[in-house]
């Protein structure tokens, strides 16, 4: 038995690291949505597991325009518990605003991600990754793919050759102009998303059909997040089994 003086875990953990921005993050508003109760699903806090409650991924402080909040790992872990009986445990690393070349090895973003799997990794199995990140390189995604071939290459390295899941992008942020974002770009980096999953080995992308936005016209609603949660889980065990 593991007792890290908040949660004692009794067997090992099945565990995915979340990485991205702040779509990953979650941004879905709290009072939107009733919260997922789940002892068996925990979160990563200090190198410590405790039973999971949003926002897990507390990239930013309350006061932020763009505040953390529902995300969809929460719906995503619940399911994958539900559906293993095992306990189920997030590794929140994913940081609002950032870029590809942020995510790059030797940069703060990836040792970090790094760093958190590895403590996880005591008393866990590393399941997965769960990733949402793209819309900082909208408009400019040349070489997006080479990087994220790199940088992924480079992560399996490090916390073990895991499935990865890739979330598309929401059409509806060109309809915003304040992120100065057209139809054709989001087109493009859902594009480049397919063909990364086509290239590399144990990588599926997971659609954004249909979702809904904020009113800010960027980030997931949390009715979203708790379908986009449930649709990765989908994909990750018609793809890679549970």
């Amino acid at each position: 038995m593991i007792k890290d003086g908040i949660q004692s875990v009794e067997n090992t953990l099945d565990a995915f690291l979340m990485i991205g921005q702040s779509n990953m993050a979650g941004r879905g508003f709290l009072d939107q949505v009733p919260p997922i109760i789940n002892r068996d699903c925990l979160m990563l806090r200090m190198g410590r597991w405790q039973i999971m409650g949003e926002p897990i991924n507390p990239d930013r402080g309350p006061a932020a325009e763009f505040a953390p909040g529902v995300c969809l790992a929460a719906s995503f872990a619940d399911e994958y518990q539900k559906a293993t009986g095992r306990k189920t445990g997030l590794i929140p690393c994913a940081d609002g605003g950032t870029t590809i070349a942020q995510w790059q090895p030797g940069e703060v973003l990836f040792d970090h991600a790094v760093m958190q799997t590895g403590l996880a990794a005591r008393s866990a199995d590393i399941k997965g990754i769960l990733w949402h990140q793209g819309e900082s390189d909208c408009k400019n995604s040349d070489g997006y793919k080479d990087g994220f071939i790199r940088m992924m290459g480079e992560m399996r390295r490090k916390i073990g050759d895991v499935p990865v899941l890739i979330g598309e992008l929401s059409t509806d942020i060109s309809k915003t102009p304040r992120w100065d974002i057209t139809p054709a770009q989001v087109d493009q980096m859902n594009g480049i998303f397919h063909s990364i999953a086509a290239e590399i080995p144990a990588c599926a992308v997971v659609s954004a059909e249909g979702l809904h936005l904020n009113p800010d016209g960027i980030h997931f609603d949390a009715p979203s997040l708790r379908e986009f949660g449930k649709r990765y889980f989908e994909v990750y065990r018609n793809t890679f089994g549970i």
